[in-house]
């Protein structure tokens, strides 16, 4: 796959063939989301607590597969002072998930609702800041098997969308504002 056709934001599966292609498509994807949830009315409480819920079990599903498949390999194929990346990475997943067990409880329209999802829409957005300009490109110099990493990635991906579309998950089906398409 050339630069091109990994950057010209295309919609179809080519994500799925490059590890860094199917993340970053998954960050634009969470983007939407939080610039949907932005431009809410602050009366129209369906549409909040729709877009936090599909904004949590979106991250949900992308550190999972982060934490399980692409933190490991970085680890084993960055040289020491590149791990640190890594090893924050980690952290800002535990603060995100930390914040996504607010929702368990919070209903949006109760206090502190709005701004949890404003604080966990900014570190994300940090996060994913990072990612995109030091750890995508650190692994892309590491030689690591990008594409290899992109199928691991894309078949857990899917485990887990199944995993939600059996728990009745309203995100499941509606993918208007993701870049995966179902087969």
């Amino acid at each position: 796959m050339n630069t091109k056709d990994k950057e010209s934001g295309s919609t179809d599966a080519p994500a799925a063939s490059d590890a860094v292609a199917l993340l970053k498509a998954d960050h634009r994807a969470v983007e939407k989301l939080f610039d949907a949830f932005e431009k809410a009315a602050d009366g129209d409480l369906d549409a909040k607590g729709t877009l936090a819920r599909r904004a949590c079990e979106e991250l949900t599903v992308h550190a999972i597969i982060e934490e399980e498949l692409l933190y490991p390999a970085a680890h084993r194929a960055l040289e020491k002072q590149d791990e640190i990346d890594v090893d924050e990475a980690y952290v800002e997943h535990y603060l995100v998930k930390t914040l996504i067990e607010k929702f368990d409880s919070l209903r949006p329209g109760d206090d502190g609702f709005d701004a949890t999802f404003k604080v966990m829409s900014e570190l994300v957005k940090h996060h994913v800041e990072e990612e995109e300009s030091e750890l995508f490109p650190e692994l892309r110099e590491s030689g690591v098997d990008l594409v290899a990493l992109g199928v691991k990635l894309a078949a857990r991906k899917n485990e887990l969308i199944k995993k939600l579309d059996a728990a009745g998950s309203k995100l499941v089906g509606d993918r208007s504002l993701s870049f995966t398409r179902a087969a």
